[in-house]
């Protein structure tokens, strides 16, 4: 590895690439902070594990990265380039001498139901584990802490074991966002029924975009570990298999819980159109019941002008038009009456 790239790969740099090296010597000697100039050196060491992390917020402008994977690890161009550049699709490419794998890790905001997935590529060798991506993973710190805590347990099992530990923890990512989006659809569906309001539209349509994205990146990582647990890769260890199959089985599960909360979402979301239908019946239903009661008001209006005191009335003499006058008030009175109590006999209303 050359000068230049180890100096942009070091852990001070601040526009560079950052690089985190664990080391278990063969010997069983554990370095937290191996040297990133020294990477070819502990992959020399063919008993040994290392844990290479590369936080590259620089992506592919940075050309020390290209030159770490290409020179040093001699990675095939095409997987250089699947690195650099974000795929955002879980899969995984045998190369021979190393595994290629693209999984996802999720942030999740329980208050705006917001979801963001982050790409983690991942490269197992037969005594290496490279992790790259473009923004600091919080998975990352708590399987570096890990680590920390118990070295000789986490290194010595090689670097398929780390794998293992890595993805399990990834996938744990997973279910705290979906019982979140469980529990924010039962909500909206309470509220559909107590309250509907526009926000509860938006709010059902927020989780059901979330719920879409979790549903459509859980599949292809799905297919990933099913191949891990059931492929015979070289690089993974057939006694290592089982785990990556427990991690298999903790994604179909999530798969399936998904697809509940899609139907649920689905449900919600005609739950709500068809109460605010009913809603929109309701109201139609009530104006129109008024307009009915009110149509022979309007007709008696219409046909006597309501000229009681004019020359229009003499045809009704000798009557007084006083009478007349009363006798039409309360007709217009009595007959809404009438009407409202044979709509509700017909039981319309």
């Amino acid at each position: 590895m050359s000068m230049e790239a180890a100096v942009q790969l070091s852990p001070t740099t601040d526009h560079g690439a950052k690089l985190r090296v664990i080391y278990r010597a063969g010997s069983g000697e554990i370095h937290f902070d191996w040297p990133p100039d020294r990477v070819a050196d502990a992959l020399h060491d063919h008993l040994g594990t290392v844990w290479i992390d590369i936080d590259d917020p620089g992506a592919a402008d940075n050309r020390g990265v290209e030159a770490l994977l290409r020179d040093v690890f001699h990675f095939h161009p095409l997987a250089i380039e699947d690195a650099l550049h974000d795929t955002h699709i879980p899969k995984i490419d045998d190369w021979g001498s190393y595994l290629y794998l693209v999984f996802s890790s999720i942030d999740f905001d329980p208050v705006t139901d917001a979801l963001r997935l982050h790409e983690l590529d991942i490269f197992l060798g037969s005594n290496y584990l490279v992790t790259y991506h473009n923004e600091p993973l919080a998975v990352l710190d708590r399987h570096r802490q890990n680590i920390e805590l118990d070295p000789e347990h986490r290194l010595r099992q090689g670097p398929d074991h780390l794998l293992y530990h890595l993805l399990d923890m990834a996938v744990c990512q997973y279910l705290p966002a979906i019982e979140h989006l469980d529990e924010a659809i039962d909500a909206a569906q309470d509220e559909v029924f107590n309250d509907p309001t526009p926000q509860t539209l938006h709010a059902i349509f927020r989780i059901k975009r979330s719920a879409a994205r979790v549903h459509r990146i859980i599949g292809p990582m799905r297919e990933v570990l099913n191949r891990l647990a059931r492929d015979p890769y070289k690089l993974v260890d057939e006694p290592h298999r089982v785990y990556f199959r427990d991690v298999y089985d903790h994604l179909v599960r999530l798969h399936d819980v998904s697809e509940s909360l899609r139907d649920l979402i689905a449900g919600a979301l005609d739950t709500y159109l068809s109460v605010s239908a009913n809603r929109t019946n309701d109201i139609m239903k009530a104006l129109t019941v008024v307009t009915v009661m009110f149509l022979p008001l309007s007709f008696l209006g219409g046909f006597f002008g309501m000229n009681f005191f004019g020359e229009t009335m003499t045809f009704v003499s000798p009557m007084p038009k006083q009478a007349l006058f009363w006798g039409t008030i309360s007709l217009m009175a009595v007959t809404p009456w009438v009407m409202y109590r044979w709509v509700r006999k017909r039981g319309w209303y």
